[in-house]
């Protein structure tokens, strides 16, 4: 194992240890982006899905990251959660990248970002989620990093145990910071999704689509989508 690999899953497990549990996701996610030398982070749990759960993002670089990518449904992480491998783009700037989408809305909202990473994290035989990390310059992680990155999606996995059954189960927002953020990307989305099925007729599959097309349209974040939706307002048409 690499050098990098190796400190950074270290200090995943060293932040499980020693995080009460509402802090556990974020000191997680801080833990993989300082150990792989990264300049953000996101953890989020059934990436491919309508139900997709942020944990945490490590700062402003990174939750765009997230909106981006749950925005398009593609990218890195869409990607890395189908096939269960770790998936990268070294340069951006240089890259052709197979996610037409993802890569014109990076060059436009995030112009000084250069690589990014998705890291499957399995449960079990599943892939439950991804570790995205971006990162300003390009080729951030080398070959054999990316290769054996595995380990460390291993230690988030295992260090977010304790919080499986709030995740898979938990009919309240979770208190975890920072909670405005993750409430909307999570409990709030899926609470929006809800009310268009219920409003509209619509499965959960096509509610979450209008809601990302008029993202989409508008250049609004998908927040602010939901956040319409959930006022009782027009919503998207």
């Amino acid at each position: 194992m690499t050098s990098g690999v190796a400190k950074a899953a270290r200090m995943v497990a060293q932040a499980a240890a020693d995080a009460p549990v509402t802090e556990l996701p974020r000191r997680v996610c801080a833990a993989v982006c300082e150990g792989l030398g990264m300049d953000g982070a996101t953890l989020s749990l059934l990436t491919d899905t309508p139900a997709r759960q942020l944990l945490a993002a490590s700062g402003d670089e990174a939750l765009v990251l997230e909106e981006i990518q749950f925005t398009v449904l593609e990218g890195p992480c869409i990607s890395a959660a189908h096939s269960g491998e770790a998936v990268g783009v070294d340069d951006l700037h240089e890259e052709l990248t197979p996610w037409t989408l993802f890569g014109a809305t990076m060059r436009e909202r995030l112009p000084q970002v250069r690589s990014v990473y998705a890291l499957p994290v399995f449960f079990g035989d599943y892939v439950l989620g991804t570790a995205d990390v971006l990162a300003l310059r390009p080729h951030a992680l080398g070959k054999e990093d990316l290769e054996q990155a595995a380990e460390v999606a291993d230690a988030v996995a295992t260090a977010l145990v304790p919080t499986r059954d709030m995740i898979i189960t938990g009919t309240r927002a979770p208190s975890w910071e920072p909670e405005e953020v993750v409430r909307a990307h999570w409990f709030d989305t899926a609470r929006a999704i809800g009310a268009l099925v219920a409003r509209r007729g619509l499965t959960g599959e096509d509610a979450l689509a209008v809601m990302r097309a008029e993202a989409f349209r508008s250049g609004r974040s998908l927040a602010d989508i939901t956040a319409d939706i959930l006022r009782d307002g027009p919503g998207p048409s």
